[in-house]
């Protein structure tokens, strides 16, 4: 008997510790949840727990770290509340909107916007006069007039600005267009969901996917320094075009650069000798330095993107790489990948994640997160990013860019001019960074569909610099 009784309490403890076993892995599996999946399943907007906070909160205001209001919610004596977008079109890709399926800002930062941080006394107190509460506020990056300046300098033409603060990844503006109006969204979402052709609703700056032109040009340059400690040495006698077996490419205009060094080449974007430069790099190196800068994978941020694409590899034909290695071919980037590139040059190689959201605070201006900045790495060397600096200087001081001179501050860069299936036109590009002994800013420009010369974003680069540096 005595045996017996042994056996049942033996079993009946280890049931116990069973038991206490999966009670523990709940309770971890709950904490997990609510710190690192919690804000993203509620941020779905197929989440029907978005309408009940809806029901007990105003949504809360997206602000700039200046104070000025992007996004608020506004109720009248009835009780009645409008989502309202002081500048209108303005910041309508970076803040998004709030219904129709939300986007931009609004939907990443929905968990935050239907929270309420204050203190019990006031959420009681609200609920016994039937009265909402109202929700935190998310503070951006962003600056209203520079934010302006971008979206004044790119026009009416279609594409995408974004600018970077290299030293902490902070995304001070981002511009797409065409854009629409935050605050006539619901009685123009029909004709906006029916127009295919202009694509309204898609961030260009994260979401837009361009042949990069000789904006990639940095890439193929990038490798033929690392393949070839004497780089210094090469020289290359270019006559306009070049000839490959039965494969030919030119140069813009069939210009003849005459005989260049690999600076001289990369200051007057000579197709043919970065040709020339590409066909003697190894494929499998030229591959796994592209996938370390992001290509063909996610980037490092938060922000919503689509990721860039490289196909080359040491199977790819001969013509396949004299296109890629001037930034045609089948290559794809994302403006936000590129400015990401421009803003580690500008770190002396080191990365930060891009951001745009700062803190977040209650109604009160109590504050209840902040973002900070989050290093990713170094991505270049720094004998790497001195010889990149000298390139992309080149650019602007005898090169395609020296629209973009000034006493202001000193610029560097790399223009581009991607052609496309649409006739005789091209995306044009540029890619770079500005710096004085005070500030230091990485922008990229893309125009879509433009006729063809990297002139079209040179100019358009130098106006949002100009709001940059201005006292």
């Amino acid at each position: 008997m005595k045996k017996s009784k042994k056996n049942t309490n033996s079993q009946i403890l280890k049931i116990s510790y069973v038991f206490v076993g999966i009670f523990l892995c709940m309770i971890l599996y709950f904490s997990y949840f609510q710190i690192f999946e919690g804000k993203e399943v509620i941020n779905n907007t197929y989440n029907k727990r978005q309408e009940v906070f809806e029901k007990i909160t105003i949504r809360g205001k997206i602000i700039t770290e200046n104070g000025e209001v992007l996004a608020e919610t506004e109720v009248d004596s009835q009780g009645n509340e409008t989502r309202v977008y002081k500048y209108g079109s303005l910041f309508s890709h970076a803040v998004g909107i709030s219904t129709n399926g939300k986007m931009g800002i609004e939907l990443n930062q929905d968990y935050s916007l239907l929270g309420s941080d204050v203190n019990v006394f006031e959420k009681v107190s609200n609920e016994f006069k039937g009265e909402k509460t109202a929700g935190n506020n998310v503070i951006t990056t962003l600056d209203v007039e520079l934010q302006e300046a971008a979206y004044n300098a790119l026009g009416n033409y279609d594409g995408a600005i974004i600018v970077i603060e290299p030293d902490s990844g902070k995304i001070r503006a981002m511009v797409s267009k065409p854009d629409f109006d935050p605050n006539t969204i619901d009685a123009d979402w029909e004709n906006i969901t029916g127009d295919e052709e202009n694509s309204c609703l898609l961030n260009r700056a994260t979401n837009g996917l361009y042949t990069p032109g000789s904006t990639f040009k940095i890439f193929t340059f990038l490798e033929y320094i690392r393949e070839n400690a004497n780089f210094r040495d090469y020289v290359y006698n270019c006559q306009g075009r070049i000839n490959v077996g039965d494969n030919s490419v030119s140069c813009y205009n069939g210009i003849w650069h005459g005989e260049e060094n690999v600076f001289e080449a990369f200051a007057h974007s000579c197709n043919s000798s970065f040709v020339n430069m590409g066909l003697k790099l190894d494929m499998n190196s030229f591959s796994d330095t592209c996938k370390k800068l992001f290509f063909n994978k996610n980037l490092p941020t938060k922000l919503e993107h689509k990721p860039s694409s490289f196909e080359l590899n040491e199977s790819s034909g001969e013509f396949e790489i004299m296109q890629t290695s001037i930034g045609q071919g089948k290559t794809l980037v994302s403006p936000l990948h590129m400015c990401m590139i421009a803003s580690a040059i500008a770190n002396d190689g080191v990365l930060y994640e891009p951001y745009i959201v700062s803190k977040i605070t209650n109604h009160n201006g109590y504050e209840v997160n902040k973002y900070k900045p989050i290093k990713y790495g170094e991505i270049f060397t720094k004998e790497e990013v001195e010889i990149l600096k000298e390139a992309m200087g080149d650019v602007v001081e005898y090169g395609t860019g020296t629209r973009l001179q000034t006493d202001k501050y000193d610029v560097y860069g790399k223009t581009g001019t991607a052609e496309i299936d649409s006739g005789d036109n091209a995306h044009s590009w540029f890619v770079g960074f500005a710096e004085n002994d005070n500030e230091k800013v990485a922008i990229c420009v893309v125009m879509e569909d433009m006729p063809p010369g990297s002139t079209w974003a040179v100019p358009v680069a130098g106006q949002v610099l100009e709001e940059c540096f201005s006292e």
